[in-house]
């Protein structure tokens, strides 16, 4: 199915209000979703339900068990947290019900901008936005004697001027782990370099081309500044070792950047000197080689109406406005009433007020990310070209789309 109309989040600065002061469920609510900070905030905001058990299961591999965990009857969890890419998937599959009767019994104070609108029908409420961004360490730049860079060639400069003055062996960082993280890094890369994705109006994957080819150089030249072990690195062991002051240079989600500036794990010096700048650009272009992103909860299509009232009540008051505070607000851009920025949500702005692409909500947009983190990493690893790796990506995606009827 093809989405006609998808309302995204990405309006920064349009924000909801929840005036709900106490919450009373009467259900069960269980709740799969990603384990960073601000993720785990909502979760445990959640939790403060009274009436009945509130459980969650947030981790890195949510993407791995939210379809099988929400497919069966009754399903096992009611609901997940995802954003742009990965509620496509729930779609597909058809395990989350629409929200509307909810919304208008439970959720006045939503605003509309939080309401994601997929062919005229509420599918999630989102609260927070993200992007892939610069970290920098201001000391380091200022000992080599340059600016924090506005371009991967920029960045690729600045990296071999660390490891020649002897500061830093491997400077650069980057969630290159093998699979979905990978993945993504291909797909700022592709679009910071001027590329689409498929064929216009059509489900047929278009990727191996010179903007193609250009990209995977571009990432094959930055991994070779970074820890050699980069295709186990997700964000969690990219973060370890930002803090651990072992890389000067990354690009990084918005939602990590909160924690880079604690203490805990870390030194002064790294958290002084931790700085954010916007996206950067690639091969000449304008657009920002990132995306924009949303995160919000969804609600389980088989379960019973009181599970779904009840997760739909929590939810919701996890996200109302006195869940910030100074611990909780500096880890994300809420898109929550009273949120004020803080200096950790600079780069999302950037990102956002630079034209930066949403990540695409196209349904079979989630198999070519597949295929990507499927076939990238023995060209990563020097044991075939960019042409062959790109043509295994096509072929895979190719066979799924086809088995799932896109093609």
């Amino acid at each position: 199915m093809l989405f006609k109309k998808v309302a995204l989040a990405t309006a920064i600065g349009l924000v909801a209000s929840n005036a709900m002061a106490e919450c009373e469920i009467g259900a069960r609510v269980s709740i799969v979703g990603n384990e960073f900070p601000a993720i785990q905030a909502v979760g445990s905001a959640a939790a403060e339900c009274s009436g009945s058990e509130v459980k969650s299961n947030l981790t890195a591999d949510h993407q791995k068990i939210n379809v099988a965990g929400m497919s069966g009857n009754p399903a096992e969890y009611t609901s997940a947290i995802i954003a742009n890419s990965s509620i496509v998937a729930l779609m597909n599959e058809d395990v989350i019900r629409p929200l509307d009767d909810l919304v208008a019994k439970h959720g006045a104070d939503l605003k509309k901008n939080q309401l994601i609108t997929i062919d005229g029908k509420i599918m999630a409420v989102a609260f927070m936005a993200n992007a892939q961004h610069l970290v920098y360490r201001k000391d380091v730049l200022e000992e080599i004697g340059v600016e924090p860079p506005t371009t991967y060639e920029e960045m690729l400069a600045a990296a071999e001027m660390i490891r020649e003055k002897g500061i830093m062996d491997n400077p650069l960082g980057g969630a290159y782990a093998a699979g979905w993280n990978l993945a993504q890094e291909f797909n700022n890369m592709y679009i910071g370099m001027g590329g689409d994705f498929f064929k216009a109006g059509t489900a047929e994957v278009s990727i191996n081309n010179e903007a193609g080819i250009a990209a995977l150089e571009m990432m094959k030249s930055l991994s070779e500044y970074m820890n050699p072990d980069f295709l186990t690195h997700d964000s969690n062991a990219t973060s370890a070792e930002w803090k651990a002051g072992n890389v000067a240079i990354m690009n990084m989600w918005g939602s990590r950047v909160g924690p880079l500036r604690e203490t805990e794990g870390s030194s002064q010096e790294v958290v002084d000197n931790t700085m954010i700048a916007g996206p950067m650009t690639v091969g000449g272009g304008e657009t920002p080689a990132t995306t924009l992103w949303w995160d919000g909860w969804t609600v389980a299509k088989n379960i019973s109406d009181e599970e779904a009232e009840a997760t739909f009540i929590a939810l919701n008051h996890a996200i109302r406005p006195d869940m910030l505070n100074e611990e909780t607000s500096p880890m994300a851009v809420w898109l929550i009433d009273g949120y004020e920025p803080t200096p950790a949500a600079t780069g999302v702005f950037d990102a956002a007020n630079r034209g930066s692409v949403p990540y695409p909500m196209l349904p079979f947009q989630g198999l070519l990310h597949t295929s990507l983190g499927e076939e990238l990493s023995d060209f990563m690893q020097g044991k075939e070209d960019a042409a062959t790796a790109l043509a295994d990506v096509e072929a895979a995606y190719t066979a799924k789309a086809k088995e799932k009827g896109f093609l």
